[in-house]
């Protein structure tokens, strides 16, 4: 959905976040989201507005957009306020849906697939060190507020939340989700962006991470080949590469992930079910 046809959710959205919605200043906020763990929303008040969540200051854009996410075990319970340009301040209170996850269990990996080697160690920290850094940056690009499209085709094989265990041993929970294709198929940019990231892994493989601004990012793992480099402005549906199985993958598929800074949020939550 394209953020030009926004307002005319305002009410659907209040009906989820509260019992009614009061006339002046609560009917100036728009939002974009499902309100459920993992979610990543989307908002706007006028510009020159401020905005908190529980207390906490939000940063908007000079047109009075911001975003907001919820983790895989956020609580249920938040407050937005805000104060517009005039003075007069709104406050909704936002209850979210509780979700369950799904536990995998894989086994008959081999050892180094389950536990790096210490050979490695060094590797595997400058990695993590340098996907951080293509991730520290909020940056003015305006692609988050548009609509998102799925980055490939393909059936779904994993989904955000689930908790992996390998050879019987639990794993971090899974954090994007996993569509399953043939090596070399297509992959695209859900929503316009810049190329933060275009590497070789240790654990992902060939990764590319692209910046769609406001500090929400996409992250590609386990690429066939990348078709980008750092810097480069991608529109959405442009391609960045192929689904492959390079790091420690088990197969081909490609794994999408979003991150609004450190919070690790559900793709699958901003385009169409498959």
């Amino acid at each position: 959905m394209g953020w030009n046809n926004l307002v005319w959710i305002t009410g659907l959205f209040c009906l989820f976040i509260s019992h009614h919605c009061a006339g002046g200043s609560s009917d100036a906020l728009v939002l974009n989201g499902k309100l459920t763990q993992g979610s990543l929303i989307r908002a706007q008040l006028p510009a020159g507005s401020s905005v908190q969540l529980n207390g906490k200051p939000v940063e908007m854009n000079n047109q009075g957009k911001f975003v907001f996410g919820f983790e895989r075990e956020a609580d249920l319970s938040h407050t937005l306020s805000w104060t517009l340009p005039d003075g007069s301040e709104g406050k909704r209170e936002i209850t979210l849906t509780k979700r369950d996850y799904d536990i995998q269990r894989i086994d008959g990996l081999k050892s180094t697939m389950v536990t790096p080697p210490d050979s490695v160690t060094a590797r595997i920290r400058s990695d993590s060190a340098r996907v951080a850094s293509a991730r520290s940056k909020k940056s003015a690009e305006d692609g988050v507020f548009s609509g998102f499209i799925w980055p490939a085709e393909g059936p779904i094989s994993g989904v955000y939340g689930s908790q992996r265990i390998l050879n019987g041993e639990p794993k971090w929970p899974h954090y994007g989700v996993d569509v399953a294709g043939p090596k070399g198929a297509s992959v695209v940019a859900p929503a316009a962006g810049v190329i933060t990231l275009a590497e070789d892994l240790y654990y992902s493989g060939n990764t590319i991470i692209l910046d769609h601004g406001m500090g929400v990012f996409s992250t590609f793992l386990h690429l066939d080949t990348m078709a980008v480099k750092v810097g480069d402005v991608l529109d959405q549906g442009a391609s960045i590469g192929t689904i492959g199985e390079t790091g420690r993958a088990t197969g081909p598929h490609l794994d999408w992930r979003i991150n609004l800074g450190t919070q690790r949020l559900d793709p699958a939550l901003l385009v169409p079910d498959k």
